[in-house]
């Protein structure tokens, strides 16, 4: 008869073969004692209710932003609101650490941003936000379904395409951005011809596939029994992804109105 693993692995450590009274110590004693006093595991609703409240802060800022927001003002504003957004997505996504406090903070500050820039494109272009919001909510879903019914599957390779991918178009945003002190075009991928629409359609592509990630480090975060606080670095991730996605495709719009 084969030996026991259980047995074979006490022996190992031990360097003795267990008693009667080990072996019933190692049944009764439970495989994983569960989360710490005050604690619970992270549920898909955890996520969903703080997605909601990051969205909900967002939307409401973006609204008071728009409305609100004196023409005089709206170049300081804007630029305040996208240093320290930025400045604060960083340092959550790096610490890989987020609560409530940051991550309201950086929703409201996201959303005033993205009000002004809302506005700017909805004075040039009549109806191209609801356009805009619309195409983001059909592409998350999109993806969403995608991923549940497993066409894609986030394996080694598909992440380290994504993330290179990810880093690689940001850093030609880069590139581009100090390429407008030499050019009034820069590299072209902002000037609304077919470079533009090509370089957008990537960033939608590579937004969607980053979407495809949240989803599965959610669902991983859930079967591997992290601890609920997990919630809001998980709404981080997913709303960070959906305002890209947006302004991507608020910018693809209008390069296909002009």
């Amino acid at each position: 008869m084969a030996e026991n693993p259980v047995i074979r692995n006490f022996g190992k450590a031990t360097g003795a073969t267990p008693s009667a009274v080990d072996l019933q110590k190692m049944y009764d004693q439970p495989a994983y004692a569960g989360p710490r006093a005050g604690q619970r595991y992270l549920t898909l609703d955890d996520v969903v209710q703080r997605t909601g409240a990051m969205l909900f802060v967002l939307l409401a800022a973006g609204t008071v932003s728009w409305v609100a927001l004196p023409t005089n003002l709206t170049a300081p504003v804007l630029i305040v609101s996208l240093m320290g957004g930025l400045g604060l997505g960083l340092y959550m996504a790096f610490k890989q650490v987020a609560n409530a406090p940051l991550a309201l903070l950086y929703s409201a500050l996201q959303g005033v941003l993205l009000g002004g820039i809302s506005r700017a494109f909805e004075h040039a272009y009549n109806g191209i936000v609801i356009q805009a919001i619309t195409g983001t909510v059909m592409v998350a879903a999109g993806m969403l379904f995608v991923y549940k019914i497993g066409a894609i599957r986030v394996t080694p390779k598909f992440t380290r395409v994504v993330v290179g991918a990810t880093i690689g178009v940001f850093g030609l945003m880069l590139v581009n951005l100090v390429s407008y002190l030499f050019s009034s075009d820069g590299l072209g991928l902002r000037s609304g011809g077919v470079i533009a629409i090509v370089f957008s359609l990537v960033c939608i592509v590579i937004a969607s596939m980053n979407l495809v990630m949240d989803f599965d480090m959610i669902e991983r975060g859930i079967r591997n029994g992290a601890d609920q606080k997990f919630a809001w670095y998980a709404a981080f991730g997913l709303v960070v992804t959906l305002i890209w996605l947006y302004i991507e495709i608020l910018r693809l719009l209008s390069y296909l109105r002009d």
